[in-house]
């Protein structure tokens, strides 16, 4: 069955749950990605000075970057699977405690994924910290917490990924995506 128009699918959740793991899964079994902005942001020289002096100008380069991604995969006929969205710029600014400036609300009003929402809950044994992923665990949970609420908010339907081997979350988001339906 063709669908009428590109599907964006969305991995969020915790930082450090799994998420570039299983982009990167999709990716080698043929389905087109979009990785994540914030860790793009981040890499590049001065990324981490600016999330920490101006979170909010972080914020807003996060979001400006998913408006880039999304007017990139917008006329392409296949599935997208995006590493993170607009309602999750608004989770970091609620767990920020910043508000949510207007262009980036209407982002996340205008700008709607029409794929599944798929969450990767708090994992511990598997979250590590590193020079990106500077959150100890207790807020690495309030920011899935917040991003999860931002995403409802918002009214998409969040699903969670199970707590499981990469293979079986690639099946599950298989399943989720109507990939392997005849």
């Amino acid at each position: 069955m063709a669908l009428s128009r590109p599907r964006h699918a969305v991995l969020t959740g915790a930082p450090g749950a799994g998420k570039t793991t299983l982009l990167d899964a999709a990716a080698v079994a043929g389905l087109r990605t979009s990785p994540e902005v914030a860790r793009r942001i981040l890499q590049q020289p001065g990324g981490m000075a600016l999330r920490e002096a101006d979170p909010l100008a972080f914020a807003e380069a996060m979001a400006e970057a998913h408006a880039r991604e999304f007017e990139r995969h917008r006329d392409h006929g296949q599935v997208v699977l995006f590493d993170r969205g607009f309602p999750d710029v608004v989770g970091f600014l609620d767990v920020s405690g910043l508000p949510v400036p207007q262009a980036v609300d209407r982002a996340c009003r205008t700008l709607r994924y029409s794929g599944p929402v798929l969450r990767a809950p708090p994992w511990a044994e598997i979250y590590v910290q590193d020079a990106q992923r500077i959150q100890d665990w207790d807020q690495a949970v309030a920011s899935d917490a917040a991003v999860t609420a931002a995403w409802r908010r918002y009214g998409y339907e969040v699903a969670d990924l199970p707590l499981a081997p990469v293979e079986e979350r690639l099946a599950f988001l298989r399943r989720k995506l109507q990939l392997d339906a005849a």
